[in-house]
Parts: C-alpha cells; structure tokens; sequence
C-alpha cells in the first residue's frame, strides 16, 4: 500500500512540532509523540529507526537547528 503524500499543511505542523519531537525521543518517550507523527515523520526523513530506537536523522536535526535559530531571533514590529 502507498503512502498518502503529507501536504504543506501537515509539513508545517510537523515542522513546528519537531523540537518537542526531538525532545520526547532525548528523554526516551518516543510513545508520547504519537503513531501518525511518527510515521509522518519517517515518511519526510526527519525521524529514523536505528535498532528498534527512534532517533533525528541529519535533515531533523538542521530542521531543528534552522527552529532554534528562528526563536533565537528578535522580532522587530514594523509599525
């Protein structure tokens, strides 16, 4: 059975969910961040499986460091 394609939508949610993501697997409760996350995830190459254990590939680790680096940045009001 195919994968159904993850829209812009749902990227985007992933995207802004994926340090929590990150931060649940550090503390070993993948569980909590949910079958379908998971599976999307691994569909984008953002999470792997590595001997039974999930982890952040290269490309959710950028991912994460491009987020971080978002939050680290002041937000100017253009009024």
């Amino acid at each position: 059975m195919a994968a159904i394609p993850i829209t812009d939508t749902r990227r985007e949610e992933l995207r802004a969910a994926l340090l929590d993501a990150a931060d649940l697997l550090d503390r070993n409760k993948a569980g909590e961040v949910g079958d379908e996350a998971i599976d999307d995830y691994v569909d984008l190459a953002w999470l792997e499986w590595d001997g039974g254990k999930l982890r952040v590939t290269t490309t959710g680790r950028n991912i994460c460091r491009q987020l971080i680096a978002g939050l680290a940045k002041p937000q100017f009001d253009r009024h």
